[in-house]
């Protein structure tokens, strides 16, 4: 029992808190809101009879979850903008979201010189710069509010700022998108690591702390992405039974499926918050793990930043592409000590 429990709390508690617990909520939600259809219990059974019946649900729960998580990539690739969408539409998504970077930049840094000034410290390119945001259509509207926003008003701009990608070119056409794809080219961005690529390779070499800190953080993500999807399957289910003449369709039963569709949005906006931490524990096993990563690849790592980026770009190309005597360039990076090493132990 307390190996089923150890295995639990450690690998499979990411799949019992994100998938199997949010499926156990859902089932019964449509035990309540659909009691009798489609072989569904009521609520008083499950009460009069709470050992079998209630073993059916939680059954029912966990192979909801089971199947949800067997499939959570296809359903993130939904809510991230690459699956399902027509190609206008992910055009035009993608437009708003630069939309909305480029004017939280431009308010965040209209605000700041509007400090400078205040201050009394504002150059001539700055009074122009300012000038010119003032007379903006769009960012002129926020200048004044902005410049009077605390430190904390603006921090959480910075927070929305920092869940776009750095890279205008990585911009995707969701909010959700956008927040994952920002941890995803962190270590592109800052040293050409790409995290993708070396993905397990970076979780075998990092402190187990630091990836189970990336799994615990994924799990709140998952949690709400899961949370969504069971709301809508169940008022799909609803709005399909009442359709077929199954169930009447009462005000309370529409007013339950308008409340799961709200909900929904919710957890969307939840699930785009809580990459925060995602985020930064990816960042943190990138920081962390790039030299024992390197080590283990045989390499050694440069000293200068610039080298370094060279290096890992040059690794990625070997990981990901068809070898290419181009990659012969790499051979400068490689750990002399390591291949002796591995000479001798053999």
């Amino acid at each position: 029992m307390s190996d089923i429990v150890k295995g639990v709390l450690s690998g499979g508690w990411g799949l019992v808190v994100g998938w199997i617990l949010p499926a156990a909520v859902n089932v019964l939600l449509a035990v309540w809101l659909l009691p009798g259809v489609a072989g569904l219990p009521r609520l008083g059974d499950i009460a009069d009879d709470a050992t079998r019946t209630g073993l059916v649900a939680l059954a029912v729960a966990i192979l909801g979850g089971l199947l949800l998580a067997a499939v959570q990539t296809p359903l993130f690739r939904i809510l991230e903008g690459y699956l399902g969408w027509p190609r206008p539409l992910v055009a035009a998504g993608r437009r708003r979201m630069l939309r909305r970077k480029h004017l939280l930049a431009d308010r965040l840094d209209a605000a700041r010189l509007a400090d400078a000034e205040a201050d009394g410290t504002l150059d001539e390119a700055g009074a122009a710069a300012l000038a010119a945001m003032r007379a903006h259509p769009l960012v002129g509207r926020h200048v004044a509010a902005d410049a009077r926003r605390g430190s904390v008003q603006r921090g959480l701009m910075h927070e929305r700022l920092r869940r776009f990608p750095v890279d205008d070119g990585q911009v995707v056409a969701t909010r959700l998108g956008n927040a994952i794809r920002r941890l995803e080219e962190y270590g592109y961005d800052r040293y050409r690591l790409d995290s993708q690529v070396f993905w397990y390779e970076l979780t075998a070499v990092v402190p187990e702390r630091t990836a189970k800190q990336v799994d615990q953080a994924r799990t709140t993500v998952d949690f709400f992405v899961s949370l969504l999807f069971g709301h809508l399957i169940v008022a799909a289910v609803a709005v399909g039974a009442v359709l077929s003449g199954t169930v009447t369709g009462s005000v309370q039963l529409w007013i339950s499926v308008a409340a799961l569709l709200l909900l929904s949005v919710g957890w969307y906006r939840a699930a785009v918050v809580t990459t925060d931490d995602w985020a930064a524990a990816v960042r943190a096993m990138v920081n962390v793990g790039r030299v024992p990563l390197a080590e283990a690849l045989g390499l050694r790592l440069p000293e200068g930043l610039s080298e370094e980026r060279t290096m890992w770009t040059l690794s990625s190309q070997l990981t990901r592409l068809a070898y290419d005597e181009r990659a012969e360039q790499l051979d400068k990076y490689r750990n002399a000590e390591a291949g002796s090493r591995i000479s001798v132990e053999s």
